[in-house]
């Protein structure tokens, strides 16, 4: 695969962002080397809290959350997903497939040793993240799912089945209409949103990951993606650690999927479950101090 690499200069003096980058390298199954990105703070031998983001976003979506999480004592973790943020970017959309970011993240997972993993997840990060979940449960201490969902050729809500059909069209990541008018903040800052629209994606060329993300949703019965998503969803059915669902009232995307987690898995049973107020996809912009207040009592949940 051809890689391109976003020049670390586009991270240079962003809002609120001074967190150190950290990099693994895994091998893809066609020998490609790709560069995955994380941030890392907090004792190394800590119990790890790994925070994983969805499209088009990257680990600064969790800036505001991470210092209240290092103050706990744990390490955490935001990692890049392959195409977005300071991670490598495979160059052609035909690169991107759900195997593949099931394998990378796995890859990575693996070579970073991690155990005894307390798990936030969104949007992709959800879908990604609870892939290994279901493959190494062994390494995951407890879940907090927000705002995702794993789909399995059932269909989506309208909102989604337009957004898969504009991608298709679409020459260019549509950042003002897929991101700026999805963060219900008042105070969220032009130069927070070029954060996120120029940083990691200073031309074009860069944005091959985030276009193709949307034809990997596999809401339609013909998606390659649907056998494994069918898959995690019965290892979940055996999942009996703690299981928490933290959903934005306003998000269109994920609208009501925490239900099915609630009724599915087992370690969801009998948690504090909240929907909460006002908060939209991008729920880490829209209330991360209400995130914090459910996810630090969450912690000593075993």
């Amino acid at each position: 695969m051809k890689m391109l690499r976003t020049p670390d200069s586009c991270f240079d003096n962003l809002p609120g962002y001074n967190f150190e980058p950290h990099y693994t390298t895994i091998t893809d199954s066609d020998g490609s080397e790709i560069r995955i990105h994380s941030v890392d703070e907090g004792p190394r031998d800590a119990e790890p809290i790994l925070l994983m983001h969805g499209n088009p976003s990257w680990a600064y979506l969790y800036r505001h959350m991470i210092p209240a999480l290092v103050a706990t004592g744990r390490r955490v973790i935001a990692v890049d997903l392959v195409g977005c943020g300071r991670s490598d970017k495979p160059a052609k959309k035909k690169y991107y497939t759900l195997a593949r970011h099931y394998e990378w993240m796995s890859k990575w997972l693996l070579a970073n040793e991690l155990s005894n993993i307390t798990l936030f997840c969104q949007d992709w990060g959800g879908t990604i993240g609870l892939y290994l979940v279901s493959e190494f449960p062994e390494r995951f201490d407890r879940i907090i799912a927000s705002n995702t969902g794993i789909p399995a050729g059932e269909g989506g809500n309208k909102w989604l089945r337009w957004w898969l059909k504009i991608m298709k069209i679409l020459p260019i990541f549509p950042f003002k209409m897929g991101f700026r008018e999805a963060v219900l903040r008042p105070q969220f800052s032009d130069a927070e949103f070029l954060a996120y629209q120029k940083a990691p994606f200073p031309q074009r060329k860069y944005q091959a990951g985030i276009r193709q993300f949307p034809q990997l949703i596999a809401i339609l019965p013909d998606n390659p993606g649907v056998p494994l998503n069918r898959a995690i969803w019965e290892k979940l059915k055996k999942f009996d650690k703690p299981f928490l669902t933290l959903f934005g009232e306003k998000d269109r995307v994920s609208y009501r999927g925490e239900r099915r987690f609630k009724k599915v898995v087992p370690g969801a049973q009998g948690q504090n479950h909240k929907i909460i107020a006002g908060a939209g996809h991008f729920i880490q912009e829209d209330a991360p101090e209400e995130l914090i207040a459910e996810i630090i009592p969450f912690l000593d949940v075993r």
